[in-house]
């Protein structure tokens, strides 16, 4: 079956059984095409949370973006296409790694990045993403007293944060990393302005330092995005540091631009566990609970805390 006659069934059956498809940005192009929301991780989960009405929520992502959009939504069935698709950033911080470090730190907050398990957001002061880091952590050092927090996993965001706040980060763990953006490496950069001297070059805070530091532009997959959105009429090419995926979505809402991957093959290759011959799957068995993502009620209580606290502050 072609992709097209995929797409086309799909689309019927979820208009059929009343089921809301989300897709993160990172998704193929394919899937993103059928979803009826698209976005960064939390966007999509407040998406469930404030918009959608449907009993069934399909979220094509990782498993921390479903968990998340469990613990925001416990009344409604959050599915994903394939729970193997799951996230070695998010692995790298455990509940237990957080109690070490809060002994050694008692009086410093513990600030997690969204991409993290439930469990980890259940034992945190206070969720972030990559749009908000910098926020965030001013404002809960600020309401700690202190120039310092507890950050994890990603180290490459928790030094962006540093970097923009001259807040001190302590990173649980030190080498918490994105195998797709710390993949991304100065000459890239500099082998790409050369193959596209006129371009600009954005790039997502998860990249190291000396990346973020030759780009034009640093910021989440949305950010990056509005960037685009909002370019002036003269600025007409753009080097992508980021997912393909992101690029194949602006390539199609922005076809009066030009757009370039910064570093061949940028593939979360989790992400691309997920395809439209397992929605379809979905979609003809609602009910199979192998495919439910449902944080227990104690844990969802506990992580929408922080969650909220994000909110509040944003």
């Amino acid at each position: 079956m072609s992709v097209k006659q995929l797409q086309e069934e799909i689309l019927k059956l979820k208009k059929k059984n009343d089921v809301t498809i989300l897709a993160h940005y990172y998704q193929s192009i394919g899937i993103q095409d059928i979803a009826d929301y698209l976005g960064d991780s939390l966007g999509l989960s407040r998406i469930v949370n404030e918009k959608v009405t449907s009993e069934y929520v399909i979220f094509a992502g990782v498993l921390f973006m479903a968990e998340t959009a469990s613990i925001l939504n416990q009344e409604k069935h959050i599915l994903m296409p394939n729970k193997n698709a799951g996230c070695s950033l998010a692995d790298y911080l455990t509940p237990d790694l957080i109690y070490k470090f809060r002994k050694m730190h008692p009086e410093l907050p513990v600030v997690t990045y969204v991409n993290s398990t439930a469990a980890v957001k259940a034992v945190s002061d206070i969720s972030c993403t990559s749009s908000n880091a910098v926020n965030i952590v001013q404002k809960i050092s600020h309401e700690f007293n202190v120039n310092k927090v507890l950050f994890g996993p990603d180290s490459n965001l928790a030094d962006f944060v540093e970097q923009k706040s001259n807040i001190k980060t302590i990173k649980m763990p030190e080498n918490g990393h994105c195998a797709v953006h710390s993949q991304i490496t100065p000459k890239d950069v500099f082998e790409s302005r050369k193959k596209y001297s006129d371009a600009l070059v954005l790039v997502h805070p998860e990249c190291i330092r000396k990346v973020r530091d030759l780009a034009d532009f640093a910021g989440s997959t949305a950010q990056m995005y509005n960037r685009v959105k909002n370019s002036r009429s003269d600025e007409k090419k753009f080097i992508i540091g980021t997912e393909c995926g992101m690029l194949e979505r602006m390539a199609k809402d922005f076809p009066e631009k030009e757009f370039y991957l910064l570093k061949d093959e940028i593939t979360c290759f989790d992400m691309k566990k997920n395809n439209l011959s397992q929605i379809k799957y979905l979609l003809n068995n609602l009910d199979d609970k192998d495919f439910e993502v449902r944080v227990p009620p104690k844990i969802a209580e506990q992580a929408l805390k922080p969650i909220n606290k994000m909110l509040e502050f944003s």
